[in-house]
């Protein structure tokens, strides 16, 4: 059998964006996949997930043909149909529920179980050609991005090559190991060659704390504190670069002022860390020039997470850490690619006056609570790209409870049967990324790939962009996007962004989208009118619910915190071969994960009677779910740990994790808060 290797790109929802090479046996047959030695951030190196692509490429419960609802919503009960049937159907319901109750009842609903901006974004050329409902962004970025965007005013940091060069990385509320391991390759590279000490900040002992020099096992929500404490000790002790913040920063000497009374003792009584642990990670940092903190995007999703990412944005800015290769920080790069979206998402035809759905709350949307509807119409018919609400989302009883209902249509364009797919009225087969066209950016780099087909589409599968197109043309939906096949739309875009075409960058494999290591890391000046980095953000810009937020970087006390009658914090975090509910198909993945666990401290669970594989109830005041315990000693004695976004029916009673986390808007400007629940354990 002659193979080859051809490019490709990961399409997940991951920071990395590898660069990908793929083994195609024949036209509808791949082989092995590995990363692009070739790119410099890749390096050659890709996760276990990805690595055993194959299995999910050729998976035999892959969705083949476009099937139509014959039981109940939820039975999982569907016919095939044809594709003209599927489509004609799917418009027919969308112009009679426009009809009814006008375009705004029609809500394309999308997320990122694609990265490729043709197939995940295109979606938004329907919905802004058709006035249809637009979707708040809130699920995974928001809280991050605006925390960021707070302090510095761009999306960007310093070059991610440049971890080789640091020597000291701080990973602060990130698991590079199990969710971005390109990250680790780098931080290698500085503890091989320099020396560089690595010091992990995260709730629990996660793989990458395993590997640390230093792990800061704060409770969860209480960055922010940890942070302030931190600037406390640079400043009463000499770390701060007082020339630096004079040029650099808006109000450093309110800051030191403000900071005299954030002592390490009140910091540790917030944090549950020791005083010595605090004032240790303080010095370590204060005294190493090139440090460089690796922002992730776990401490952000908390009522407090914009606050917390400010806070420890701040660090840099205070000891002038951005003055140094491999100093300074990075959370996404994403705000470094000036690529123009208008072709594809229909950005010249979008009405910003027509109503942002905050996708977190599909359930209370579904189920016609009038805050989240915004004064406008019922939610009665659906497409979904990209995304498996009845999981990933925050209430999802809630969300089921919507989904079931008769007079909301839902169409479903998946690669698999999800717990969404289900209760779905027309269920549509998906592409994979290895079977179509796209082009990637990466946040947690800075190159931009263009990837062609690696083999053929399977069955009677079709791409986002096909299904847009279709629906488009029985819509009357008008834009000249409509008329693009899906290279043509990449051709056009990346002209109108001034970057060679479709052809020749897929040729080139990769485009450096980086602006130099000096515009990196702000030295010609942070991207605010007077070039100066925000001690003291100006919240109400950033979101119209800012009255709450903190004037300069500081504990936020708004999480659901522990009570008599919710004596535990809980924290969903990702599982290693999971990503999302992505990959809980893959035998290799279950095989490795084994099954929904509470990882609890040994101590609470002497206290609830509980030993390792019993069963344990996990509840608070939006519903219970049943897991197994695995007594864990890498965390705070009322923190629980509940690892991966498993099926809702990899559990006993038929619903998920996400039973237990709340729609709730983080502030200032809407933000998924998943990290920031407290509930009550009991044996099962």
């Amino acid at each position: 059998m002659n193979s080859e290797f051809l490019p490709s790109a990961c399409p997940h929802d991951c920071p990395s964006t590898c660069a990908l090479e793929v083994e195609r046996l024949n036209a509808q047959t791949i082989g092995r996949v590995r990363g692009a030695a070739e790119n410099d951030y890749t390096a050659g190196v890709i996760c276990a997930k990805v690595s055993s692509y194959r299995e999910r490429v050729h998976h035999p419960d892959r969705l083949m043909q476009p099937l139509k609802r014959t039981g109940a919503k939820g039975s999982g009960e569907f016919a095939a149909i044809s594709w003209d049937e599927a489509l004609d159907e799917v418009a027919d319901h969308f112009k009679q529920a426009a009809d009814k109750y006008g375009p705004e009842t029609v809500w394309p609903y999308y997320f990122a179980g694609t990265m490729g901006l043709i197939q995940r974004d295109g979606i938004n050329r329907l919905r802004h050609a058709m006035g249809y409902s637009n979707q708040d962004m809130t699920i995974c970025t928001s809280l991050a991005w605006t925390g960021w965007e707070a302090g510095a005013g761009s999306m960007w940091g310093t070059d991610p090559r440049e971890l080789a060069e640091s020597d000291l990385i701080v990973v602060w509320g990130g698991n590079p190991v199990s969710t971005q391991v390109n990250v680790m390759t780098h931080i290698t590279r500085a503890r091989k060659q320099r020396g560089a000490k690595l010091v992990v900040i995260d709730p629990y002992r996660t793989p990458t704390a395993e590997k640390a020099d230093i792990h800061l096992a704060l409770r969860p929500g209480t960055d922010g504190a940890l942070a302030a404490a931190v600037m406390h000790v640079l400043f009463a002790e000499g770390y701060a670069d007082h020339d630096y913040m004079a040029k650099y920063t808006d109000v450093p000497e309110r800051l030191h002022q403000h900071l005299s009374t954030r002592t390490p003792a009140w910091a540790a009584e917030i944090t549950g860390l020791s005083v010595e642990e605090i004032i240790e990670f303080a010095h370590l940092y204060g005294q190493t020039e090139r440090s460089y903190i690796r922002v992730g995007y776990g401490f952000s999703r908390s009522r407090n997470g914009a606050a917390n990412v400010h806070a420890v944005s701040c660090l840099p800015a205070v000891t002038g850490a951005w003055k140094h290769r491999g100093g300074g920080a990075m959370h996404t790069n994403s705000g470094m690619y000036n690529i123009d979206m208008t072709a594809i998402m229909g950005l010249d035809v979008r009405d910003s006056s027509i109503r942002a759905l905050d996708m977190c709350r599909i359930g209370r949307i579904l189920t016609r609570e009038e805050e989240s509807l915004l004064g406008g119409p019922p939610v009665t018919a659906m497409l979904m790209q990209n995304i498996n609400p009845a999981e990933v989302c925050p209430e999802s009883k809630l969300v089921l409870e919507g989904l079931s209902r008769d007079d909301v249509f839902v169409c479903v364009h998946e690669q698999f049967m999800t717990g969404t797919a289900k209760y779905a009225d027309i269920v549509l087969p998906a592409t994979m990324s290895m079977e179509h066209a796209d082009m990637y950016r990466g946040g947690g780099h800075m190159y931009l790939q263009v990837v062609r087909p690696v083999i053929e589409a399977p069955g009677e599968c079709r791409s986002n962009h096909d299904v847009i197109q279709g629906l488009a043309q029985r819509l009357g939906a008008q834009h000249p996007g409509f008329e693009m096949t899906t290279w043509e739309l990449i051709d056009e875009t990346l002209r109108a962004s001034g970057m060679p075409g479709a052809d020749e960058a897929a040729e080139m494999r990769w485009i450096d989208c980086s602006k130099s290591s000096e515009d990196m890391r702000y030295l010609n000046g942070f991207s605010h009118p007077d070039g100066k980095f925000r001690f003291a953000p100006d919240w109400a810009a950033l979101g119209a619910d800012s009255e709450n937020m903190p004037t300069l970087p500081d504990h936020m006390a708004s999480t659901d915190e522990t009570s008599e009658q919710h004596p535990f914090r809980l924290v969903t975090a990702p599982a290693r071969r999971f990503l999302n509910s992505s990959f809980t198909e893959m035998p290799s993945s279950i095989k490795k994960e084994g099954r929904p666990m509470a990882l609890i401290h040994p101590d609470a669970c002497e206290q609830l009677g509980l030993t390792e594989h019993d069963r344990v109830r996990l509840g608070n005041d939006l519903g219970s779910v049943v897991v197994h315990v695995k007594p864990f000693d890498g965390l705070q004695k009322d923190v629980v740990i509940v690892e991966g976004v498993w099926p809702n029916a990899a559990f006993e009673e038929g619903v998920g994790i996400n039973a237990l986390t709340s729609a709730d808007r983080g502030p200032p400007n809407g933000g998924g808060v998943f990290h920031d629940t407290s509930v009550w354990l009991e044996a099962a």
